[in-house]
């Protein structure tokens, strides 16, 4: 009797016990675990952005044209321009840009703002990006290109030796509209191609350029172009 009754005790205990190759309980659902943050080398593409004319950070001081004109780096830094221009070359052309507020470019005076930083100056001649310029004054459709096809054809028909330079005034041909410098305290030169005979001066061309004082040097912030309208 005392055997059976061992035998008994040792099948309950056995029958009690938890196997020791069994998995203990999971502690986390699998979609609970922390992932490894995935790290990407940044990448950049020379694509310009669509933004409003820039912000300055603080106000702006009233322009004193004679100080300003009398300062023959503004003159030397429409010559840097010109010859950026005429070398499509991108690296001078960022040196010139502001760098706190970038180069706003105006294909039409009252069309959309494209604005490159230093950065996206670097590639303007060569970037492919349709960027769009505004609503053309004689179809109305929007004009839509990159800056190599649209802003560069009339850049070097201005900049040459034979323009005219004029400090703070716009120096236009015959217009059906009144000519505004659209940037009240920023500085600016105007550069004048005064157009062929063959149109009938009618293909008059005038980039004005905008600029800041920085410590050392002028910086471009504005391009507007100017041209007749029908």
């Amino acid at each position: 009797m005392r055997r059976i009754l061992l035998s008994l005790l040792l099948l309950t205990l056995a029958s009690c016990a938890v196997p020791v190759d069994e998995p203990p309980p999971p502690t986390a659902l699998p979609t609970d675990t922390p992932q490894p943050a995935l790290v990407t080398s940044p990448t950049f593409t020379a694509i310009p952005t669509l933004t409003q004319p820039p912000v300055f950070t603080q106000t702006p001081i009233p322009t004193q044209p004679p100080e300003f004109c009398a300062d023959i780096r503004g003159t030397g830094l429409i010559n840097s321009l010109s010859k950026a221009v005429a070398a499509k070359d991108g690296a001078l052309l960022a040196s010139l840009v502001s760098p706190s507020n970038g180069m706003a470019v105006r294909y039409y005076r009252n069309g959309n703002v494209i604005n490159y930083d230093v950065e996206h100056a670097k590639f303007v001649f060569e970037t492919t990006f349709q960027a769009d310029w505004g609503l053309s004054f004689g179809s109305g459709e929007p004009t839509v290109g990159s800056f190599q096809e649209i802003i560069l054809p009339a850049l070097q028909q201005v900049f040459t030796p034979n323009s005219l330079i004029v400090c703070s005034q716009l120096q236009t041909g015959g217009a059906t509209y009144i000519p505004e410098w659209p940037y009240p305290g920023m500085n600016y030169y105007s550069v004048y191609f005064p157009g062929t005979d063959e149109f009938g001066q009618l293909d008059w061309q005038t980039w004005a350029v905008g600029m800041e004082n920085l410590a050392d040097k002028p910086a471009i912030t504005a391009l507007v172009h100017y041209v007749w309208e029908p």
